[in-house]
């Protein structure tokens, strides 16, 4: 009896040493180290390497974040998936969505019960976990945006049972570009944040979100365009699919554009795109901006 009361009042006493009371006068100042402006050069000469095993590369900035896990952005994690001619590629990440851009090459990606078959220019989501990727007789490279870190804040896992939220979905190139010739076509105005097509599925009407916190989106501007100065709540990672005589302008810092990498621009940062080269600007954008629409905190201004 006595051991019982002993082991009961332990146990009592245990929620009592984790509580933390916090008295700050300004709660919205915290320690967290803010979200860099980044690019990951190295990390795209690496995927470019024509050395380079089939492999994933992560584009991970977990040091800058002081994040304990790896990650892109505080809630995105992104990777280029190199995969050799003829090569299979299995991944398992633990993510409840994956998004992908297929930058050269061709080839099947499989999950569960479905197969999506892609070439270069394409764009498709399948549900997270176990897939296999296999490229066909060119060697491929495929770049890929999870929403894993977020699970790794919550200390979660996606369910391997039941309906996913996310269900495999492919937008290919052609019909990316027939979507494009209505969009170059449209006049412009005062409210245009730029030409793009954005990817979505009935499932997440009356909302265009890729998966339910991320949205994606290919990226147009005019050779010798500029597009205007805004801002938002989400972070983007921008994946220059041509960036010849591009360059970005965040927070008043020039960043000029290469070819093949990806780049950070921090949320609610004022940022503009700038075109001085001869071919149109083209970038696949990755946001977690569909998190803050559910919120219903997007924050877009033009100043």
């Amino acid at each position: 009896m006595i051991a019982t009361a002993v082991r009961a009042e332990a146990n009592q006493e245990t929620p009592q040493t984790r509580a933390r009371y916090c008295t700050s006068e300004n709660p919205f100042v915290f320690a967290l180290p803010p979200v860099p402006a980044r690019q990951f050069l190295a990390e795209r000469d690496r995927a470019f390497d024509m050395a380079t095993p089939t492999s994933t590369i992560a584009l991970d900035a977990s040091a800058d974040l002081a994040s304990p896990y790896p990650a892109t952005t505080p809630t995105l994690l992104c990777r280029y998936l190199k995969i050799r001619a003829g090569e299979m590629l299995n991944t398992d990440f633990s993510a409840s969505g994956e998004v992908f851009y297929a930058m050269h090459g061709s080839g099947r990606s499989g999950n569960g019960e479905d197969t999506i078959s892609w070439g270069a220019g394409d764009v498709f989501c399948l549900p997270g976990g176990e897939t296999t990727h296999r490229a066909d007789s060119k060697d491929s490279l495929l770049f890929a945006v999870s929403n894993e870190p977020l699970l790794c804040f919550e200390r979660l896992r996606a369910s391997a049972h039941g309906a996913p939220a996310v269900k495999a979905t492919h937008w290919p190139a052609a019909e990316i570009e027939r979507h494009f010739e209505k969009v170059w076509a449209r006049p412009r105005s005062e409210q245009t944040t730029g030409c793009s097509v954005m990817f979505s599925c009935e499932d997440f009407a009356p909302g265009y979100n890729t998966t339910p916190t991320i949205n994606t989106a290919i990226n147009t501007l005019a050779a010798g365009s500029d597009q205007k100065p805004h801002r938002h709540n989400g972070v983007a990672v921008t994946l220059a699919i041509q960036g010849e005589g591009i360059h970005s302008m965040i927070d008043g810092k020039r960043v000029d554009w290469s070819t093949g990498a990806a780049q950070i621009t921090p949320a609610t940062l004022l940022h503009s795109h700038h075109s001085r080269g001869t071919l149109r600007m083209r970038s696949f954008v990755i946001q977690d901006e569909g998190l803050h629409h559910y919120t219903r905190t997007p924050g877009f201004s033009f100043e």
